[in-house]
């Protein structure tokens, strides 16, 4: 389980990270890197880039109903 919060939250961070790239500079670096925004391989990357947000809501309303702390002590990380 681990692993899969890594994982989800490192794709929630491209996103935000090309979001930011979309709005400051007009640039989509998804889109660049995997040939255009209408490719298979950018929509891959688009929507595992969404599940991964919504997969990211569980430790995070955990967080907002036991308080941070306690909240990532239950998901193993290290302090």
């Amino acid at each position: 389980m681990r692993a899969l919060n890594l994982i989800t939250l490192l794709l929630v961070i491209v996103g935000g990270l090309n979001w930011l790239l979309v709005g400051i500079a007009d640039f989509d670096l998804v889109a660049t890197l995997f040939g255009g925004q209408d490719t298979a391989l950018a929509t891959i990357v688009y929507v595992l880039v969404g599940l991964s947000a919504i997969w990211q809501l569980v430790p995070f309303a955990k967080a907002m109903s036991v308080g941070e702390p306690a909240a990532e002590s239950n998901l193993g990380h290290r302090h």
